[in-house]
């Protein structure tokens, strides 16, 4: 399980420093509009993509995870989805060609969209939840940091000038399938595929709670950038991809150990041996311990982070990053309760009244605040829907299982983030460069935050970190004065 976290987080890292790196070229080179539309095309296609894949990114994960000992079980397991999923993928592919060709909005860029069909159609060849299943986290990091540095090469080869963006709608759509191809090649020797004796039906119930689960939270997640750029225009939807990438560029690193202890948490559901207690707990500390001092920097950094990553002129991306910085807490408390514990223990009807109330409240919302506020009103939306549904979440899991958690370490985040308010303040007011001030600002605010976590609340995550780098350290002193 260490190993898993290590692999795991190290692709995290990477999630996270790829668009570092590939963000702020390409929103000076393509600029508010291109991007804009660009990532309305993408969003609109995944939100297809997402609803062909009934949950079986989430679903799949607990049922590979209850076979995975036994080869025949795992074979048909494995072979009943993906017979579901490619099913599936070529019919919403069929209705999202339908749309663009039907509708003058979408056929105008009829290239930009039949490019981004290919994110439906192949959408099945995405079996990363085959390889969580099995909890080979090492193989999925290695080939998805492959992809992405591949992408990120091509971007800076062939994005050069404003009229690019279909060549990086070519990339954006290489970076999404890219690790799906490779993952279908090694296959061979893990399991086998067959079409006898199959029975879809038994997952049929399960995968429609997820799929109206998938529908409504993609609806929540993804209808706000389609809304925006239905009811206001391709430079609001800009300004707030600016300010999403940017507050939810954490957001992997806040759940990365949920994602290791999933299959586990799931077999020790089922199991009913108690052991998801102290897994649960450990992942709550973990997210607690990140997402509160990312929400701090996030918010008090924003004007710099937005000027950095992608330039002045999203400016107006300030706004909306501000109130989306609590989007790493909200939805690490959200992924805690709702996939660890709902999804995990089997509870998907009641994770899908959850996300059904999250789902018309952000329809409505939207509809009534986009038109007047941008995306201001977008960003509003998003961070008060993320939080009516963390709280569902939080209700329907305590409801089933007595699950104690010390609230006491919030107050201990929040009370070691403080800090962070006077420390960015002097820092801001005594330096110009907008790069030494945030590196300065992150370093001296994570030492701040980890040192009282460490000597004045005694967090246990910290202490274990500490421990662990003590001994890395002092291992190669000892090998250097040996050498």
């Amino acid at each position: 399980m260490k190993k898993n976290y290590i692999y795991n987080f190290l692709l995290t890292v990477f999630n996270i420093i790829f668009p570092i790196l590939s963000f702020p070229y390409i929103s000076r080179i393509l600029g508010p509009g291109g991007v804009g539309k660009v990532q309305f095309v993408v969003t609109f296609a995944q939100y297809f993509a997402l609803i062909a894949a009934l949950g079986i990114p989430y679903y799949g994960v607990r049922e590979i995870a209850k076979v995975r000992s036994d080869s025949d079980k795992l074979s048909k397991t494995f072979s009943e989805l993906m017979v579901i999923y490619l099913t599936t993928s070529l019919g919403l592919s069929l209705i999202y060609i339908s749309i663009v060709f039907a509708v003058a909005r979408f056929s105008i860029d009829s290239s930009y969209y039949l490019t981004s069909s290919l994110v439906i159609l192949l959408g099945f060849s995405s079996i990363d939840w085959f390889y969580q299943g099995l909890e080979e986290f090492k193989s999925i990091a290695l080939r998805s940091i492959l992809v992405k540095l591949i992408s990120l090469a091509l971007m800076f080869v062939f994005v050069k000038k404003a009229d690019d963006a279909l060549a990086y709608l070519y990339i954006t759509i290489f970076s999404v399938l890219g690790n799906n191809f490779i993952n279908i090649l090694i296959l061979r020797g893990k399991v086998s595929l067959t079409f006898s004796s199959l029975q879809l039906k038994r997952h049929f119930t399960p995968l429609l709670y997820i799929f109206g689960i998938n529908l409504s939270a993609a609806m929540y997640n993804m209808l706000d950038t389609i809304l925006l750029g239905l009811l206001s225009n391709d430079k609001a939807v800009g300004y707030y991809t600016a300010s999403t990438k940017i507050a939810r560029i954490a957001i992997p690193l806040v759940i990365s150990m949920g994602i290791v202890l999933l299959p586990s948490i799931t077999k020790s559901f089922q199991d009913k041996d108690g052991k998801h207690v102290a897994l649960l707990k450990s992942s709550y500390n973990f997210i607690i311990l990140l997402s509160i001092p990312i929400t701090f920097g996030l918010f008090l950094l924003a004007p710099e982070l937005i000027n950095l990553v992608s330039g002045q002129a999203f400016e107006p991306a300030v706004k909306p990053m501000m109130i989306l910085s609590v989007l790493p807490l909200l939805i690490g408390l959200g992924n805690l309760f709702g996939v660890q514990v709902l999804i995990a223990a089997g509870m998907e009807k009641q994770m899908l009244y959850a996300v059904m109330l999250g789902m018309f409240i952000s329809i409505g919302l939207n509809v009534l605040m986009v038109p007047k506020m941008h995306e201001v009103g977008a960003a509003i939306v998003n961070s008060l829907t993320e939080l009516i549904v963390s709280f569902m979440f939080i209700y329907y899991a305590r409801k089933r299982y007595r699950l104690e958690f010390p609230i006491k370490i919030v107050g201990y985040a929040i009370l070691s983030s403080l800090p962070f308010v006077p420390i960015i303040y002097l820092l801001r007011a005594n330096m110009i460069n907008v790069t030494y001030f945030l590196f300065s600002s992150v370093v001296v605010c994570g030492f701040v935050y980890f040192f009282l976590q460490y000597y004045l609340w005694r967090d246990i995550h910290t202490q274990n970190v500490v421990i662990k780098v003590k001994g890395i350290v002092m291992d190669v002193v000892k090998r250097f004065v040996k050498y």
